[in-house]
């Protein structure tokens, strides 16, 4: 039997640093969906404000700010500071519409890996 040389995968082109805060943040909206009027839903706002602004910064650092408009808004809406007061059916379609612009964004955002020195 011949045996086969075993060849490194080539390294990836692209570096996607908002890749996990997007996935997090989705998970953090699609789990707190049952939160939502509740008394926890001001820590889900915590931590969804928080990775946007995260997701927004990465965007902003890749050269791709048009991301971090709406990370930025997204930011914005969940503020625990000064919290909006939206009806519960107006907030469910919020918090799908935000994982899907984390998820978006997360996917989207990347930079140049830069060349491995030899």
């Amino acid at each position: 039997m011949a045996s086969r040389t075993v060849r490194p995968a080539a390294p990836a082109v692209r570096q996607r640093n908002a890749l996990a805060p997007g996935i997090l943040g989705s998970a953090a909206l699609v789990a707190g969906l049952p939160l939502v009027g509740g008394e926890f839903a001001g820590v889900v706002a915590f931590i969804v404000a928080i990775l946007a602004l995260i997701v927004a910064w990465f965007a902003v650092q890749a050269k791709q700010w048009w991301w971090a408009v709406p990370m930025v808004a997204v930011a914005v809406l969940w503020n625990p500071v000064y919290p909006f007061a939206l009806e519960d059916p107006v907030w469910f379609v919020a918090h799908v519409i935000g994982a899907a612009v984390f998820l978006a964004a997360g996917a989207l955002i990347w930079i140049p890996r830069a060349a491995p020195a030899r």
